[in-house]
């Protein structure tokens, strides 16, 4: 049985949860904003599900309340942010309003983050840079749970990567995965529902294909994306979000959920923005985003398929 629940009170109840276990009102703001967000995006294994495991860390002190994040080093065209181990969704939304700006001074701008935590849905930071016109690009790294192609234990991280492109008025171009073929989320929630789960999903550690959705992650790894494809774009987003800026990388990284929840976990992030304007004019550019689209929604659709 589900309950609907109208997105104001949603919010209000993340906000009241958060400022309860000590968050800063304007910290507790900003992460509501984000999982209710990525809940009404239908995203719900990176919306407020999750609220529950960083109320624990903030409670515990492992996510500080009494820190911001801050420009450590950077440029016209680029930045490192120190997050100071406060919550990853106000570390996240910060750096990429850096990124903003800063394309709007030099075209593109990347900026790197250290020090973080977990940042819930990677779509929520594109998503802010095609809001402001911009194309937006937005990863992180994490401990890793993914296994290598041919590997029997995790390697990397399920590092997510996102990308929104500008529109217009309409909805922008928008994608957020992870690099493993599903997020670690899944499988959980395949657990909690007493669902088998599919035979691509995961490895055991004999490094064979399982279809028990409770070996995980104790005995068991997500597969890479794509096999070698998504353990290569892993390692790209391990590159840009960790050893670039700083961060903690691989099983350097603390897990936000099973680990010691008193201890900063360090992970890296990083946020990319372009400014289409800067290199011709944004109108002539989103009549072409808006074109391709069209041309995407009018071509043959397979049997059964509307859209």
């Amino acid at each position: 049985m589900s309950t609907r629940v109208p997105v104001k009170e949603l919010h209000a109840f993340c906000v009241e949860a958060l400022l309860r276990a000590g968050a800063k009102p304007a910290h507790a703001q900003i992460v509501a904003e984000v999982l209710v967000t990525t809940d009404t995006w239908g995203m719900f294994t990176h919306g407020t599900k999750l609220l529950r495991d960083y109320v624990k860390r903030v409670k515990a002190g492992g996510l500080r309340s009494d820190t911001e994040p801050e420009v450590v080093a950077g440029g016209p065209a680029w930045a490192l942010v120190d997050g100071g181990s406060c919550l990853g969704h106000v570390t996240s939304v910060f750096a990429m309003e850096q990124a903003i700006q800063r394309a709007r001074q030099s075209g593109i701008a990347y900026v790197g983050v250290r020090n973080s935590c977990h940042f819930g849905g990677a779509g929520y930071y594109a998503w802010m840079a095609a809001k402001a016109g911009m194309i937006g690009i937005a990863m992180a790294n994490d401990i890793p749970s993914v296994a290598a192609a041919g590997s029997r234990r995790s390697v990397t991280g399920s590092n997510p990567m996102a990308y929104a492109v500008p529109n217009g008025s309409g909805d922008p171009i928008l994608l957020d995965i992870a690099s493993s073929t599903v997020a670690g989320g899944k499988v959980y929630a395949a657990f909690q529902r007493g669902e088998p789960i599919p035979n691509n999903w995961i490895l055991d550690e004999e490094g064979r294909p399982s279809t028990d959705s409770s070996l995980y992650p104790a005995k068991a790894a997500l597969t890479p994306m794509a096999n070698h494809k998504g353990y290569g774009i892993a390692l790209l987003i391990e590159s840009l979000s960790g050893l670039v800026t700083g961060a903690q990388v691989t099983w350097q990284v603390g897990s936000w959920i099973w680990g010691d929840a008193t201890k900063p976990t360090g992970h890296g992030a990083a946020f990319l923005a372009i400014d289409v304007a800067a290199m011709g004019p944004r109108d002539v550019f989103e009549r072409r985003v808006t074109d391709l689209i069209d041309e995407i929604h009018n071509s043959p659709t397979a049997d059964g398929v509307e859209r």
